[in-house]
């Protein structure tokens, strides 16, 4: 489980945001870089940096300075905040950052996420605000995208996206918990990692964070920033959090223990028995996604946007006969090893 260290940048310094507002931004120094050295110095696994100015107001300012923080420090550097293009995505790989964040965009243009997937594999995360009824909000919680949570995890999944960032929209991190069913959900959904983002208010949100999980599937990471810079916890003391976390297990190990169970219980299953374990491990997942897929489309019809409810009724259809051909490969190993 990795620990990423969150590194706002407004206007060229590095920036507290209180309250998720940039009215009332506070700033802590001059030197963005010296601050990503400092968290790098003090433990972080990878650098999370968000550009507020090009996120907010489509203003590039601080693209050099990004550049110059990617390739000052000796440890990975995510980049986030106004990636709303391929040439943007791009230009922000090339220049080494270690995967790049889209919010709005991959939301409002799927076909787009799935273009740079192909290209970029394993480089291409979605962050996701999720209203309390999972609506995912969009444009920085202003608007609501008549989506949610269920349909957008999978469609990014099916995409190629390798990480989802998951943050509670409108949610005042300094007062209010986590919402762990939100995680639990999402680790649910999809084979992809999941990472906890949009703050804690102490260590032992982060610690109930570090221990959600469903299935023996575990949060592949947790932002932190203002809780450190804040002096609610240190680096240190979050780091050993992660470190006490149960280890997490893979999806097809997960899918074929009960979540109750001990893993270290599970014993290795033969060669053909592991094929069929597979097979039941795909049928579900192509069977979860066609139940997602239906449900939006009869959303969508009742909502009178009949084209888009369309769109993910064929979609649905084509998940299940993906599980379909599955289930026959499934009958055909069946009978092969009922005649060894």
């Amino acid at each position: 489980m990795d620990l990423y260290a969150r590194l706002n940048i407004l206007g060229g310094h590095s920036v507290r945001l209180p309250r998720g507002d940039l009215a009332d931004a506070i700033r802590l120094d001059n030197d963005p870089v010296s601050r990503a050295r400092s968290w790098a110095a003090q433990g972080a696994d990878i650098i999370h940096v968000v550009d507020l100015d090009a996120a907010a107001h489509r203003d590039y300012r601080n693209r050099a300075l990004l550049d110059e923080i990617i390739s000052s420090v000796p440890i990975p550097v995510q980049v986030a905040g106004g990636i709303r293009s391929p040439k943007e995505a791009t230009r922000l790989i090339e220049a080494g950052a270690h995967r790049v964040v889209m919010g709005t965009a991959a939301i409002e243009d799927q076909n787009m996420v799935w273009d740079l997937c192909r290209d970029y594999p394993s480089k291409i995360v979605v962050s996701i605000d999720v209203r309390p009824d999972e609506e995912i909000a969009i444009r920085g919680w202003a608007m609501n995208s008549g989506r949610y949570l269920e349909e957008v995890l999978l469609e990014m999944s099916d995409a190629g996206v390798t990480s989802f960032l998951i943050s509670e929209a409108g949610r005042n991190a300094l007062l209010e918990p986590p919402n762990l069913e939100i995680l639990k959900t999402a680790l649910s959904l999809v084979d992809d990692g999941v990472i906890a983002s949009g703050g804690v208010r102490h260590l032992d949100d982060l610690r109930d964070i570090v221990a959600t999980g469903t299935g023996g599937r575990r949060i592949e990471g947790v932002i932190v920033g203002r809780e450190v810079t804040h002096g609610r916890f240190t680096l240190d003391e979050a780091k050993k959090a992660l470190a006490d976390a149960p280890p997490p297990i893979t999806r097809r190990a997960a899918d074929n223990v009960d979540s109750t169970e001990d893993v270290a219980e599970v014993s290795p299953a033969g060669p053909v028995m592991t094929v069929l374990a597979d097979h039941y491990r795909l049928m579900a997942n192509e069977l979860d996604r066609a139940a997602a897929h239906a449900r939006s489309a009869q959303r969508r019809v009742m909502q009178g946007e009949s084209a888009r409810g369309h769109t993910h009724g064929l979609t649905s259809i084509g998940h299940l006969r993906k599980a379909q051909r599955l289930a026959d490969d499934l009958t055909e190993t069946l009978a092969e090893s009922r005649m060894e």
